[in-house]
């Protein structure tokens, strides 16, 4: 046995190997989700700007403006038409979509997810509808009324979707991640809304954007320092490219949303920026949890940490 400091002898073996994080027959240690890019970050992405969006479009409309309640309305709509696409393409067949509509599994935060978008997706469409027609607005004034019921539920359960796995970058941070995705869903609405309505019209967006971000980011960070060495797929490969990308469009939304108020072209890339950094989040931590789930180091090292505390 070689004592500190000194060195190992030619030849000479230690007593305790040096550790290597790998499972039987050089195969990780949980099964990698099937789940693939873009069709799921963006399921993800799209699913939290369809909620937060019917949010925005109906105070919009219950405060007098009018412009930025049909933009967030049809854009509710259109991305929570584009996320169910993105799911059944991911499924593979429109009937596996509709076979778990056949029963509602309470504990399984698919089977909820699915329903809630069953039963979302028409309201938006409606309330869409009739803000930017004009026609039926009783009926309009009804979904908007039943999107403000689901919007939140529609933006933040993706949360439980993906901390419900055994993935450890996701599992790990069951506390944080509503609260990521929340505000992240925020940021994304608020972004759209500067991106697209007239500048009389956007003060509750810029509002909503920077309050978002300022949650989004700071949940992240507390998930981070949290998860210790399970969070390091956030900050390096594909995984942190991402999260990097989208912490400097953030800050450069924010910023750019705050100073550009009579600025218009500055405040449409603003809320571009604010938009690409709920995106890029949402992508960020899809391959985070991939690389968790490919390296066994953030499955066995966390569970031999939890066996000593509990011995």
């Amino acid at each position: 046995m070689t004592h500190p400091g000194k060195r190992r002898k030619r030849g000479e073996q230690p007593m305790v190997p040096d550790a290597e994080f790998s499972s039987y027959y050089g195969k990780p240690v949980l099964k990698e989700p099937v789940w693939a890019s873009p069709d799921v970050p963006g399921y993800l992405f799209l699913g939290g700007l369809a909620g937060a969006s019917s949010l925005l479009g109906a105070g919009a409309q219950a405060t007098g403006r009018p412009a930025m309640a049909a933009i967030s309305k049809t854009g509710a709509f259109g991305a929570v038409s584009l996320s169910l696409v993105a799911l059944v393409n991911d499924l593979g067949r429109p009937m596996r979509f509709l076979n778990m509509l056949r029963v509602l599994k309470v504990t399984s935060p698919m089977s909820v997810g699915s329903w809630l978008l069953t039963a979302y997706g028409p309201l938006a469409g409606a309330a869409a509808f009739s803000a930017v027609t004009g026609k039926f607005r009783r009926i309009g004034t009804v979904a908007t009324a039943g999107t403000t019921v689901f919007g939140p539920a529609v933006a933040a359960y993706t949360a439980a979707l993906i901390t419900d796995t055994a993935v450890p970058s996701w599992h790990d941070g069951y506390r944080e991640m509503p609260y990521v995705f929340v505000g992240s869903a925020a940021t994304a609405a608020g972004g759209l809304a500067l991106l697209a309505a007239p500048e009389a019209e956007t003060g509750p967006a810029r509002t909503l954007a920077v309050l978002g971000a300022t949650l989004e980011n700071g949940a992240f960070k507390l998930m981070e320092r949290r998860l210790g060495m399970v969070a390091e797929p956030y900050r390096t490969g594909r995984g942190g490219k991402y999260v990097r990308a989208a912490e400097a469009l953030s800050a450069a939304g924010v910023a750019g949303s705050l100073l550009a108020r009579r600025n218009g072209f500055l405040r449409r890339l603003s809320g571009a920026a604010l938009v690409g950094a709920s995106a890029a989040l949402r992508w960020g931590i899809f391959h985070a949890g991939l690389e968790s789930a490919r390296d066994p180091k953030y499955t066995v090292v966390p569970q031999r940490e939890r066996a000593k505390r509990g011995s």
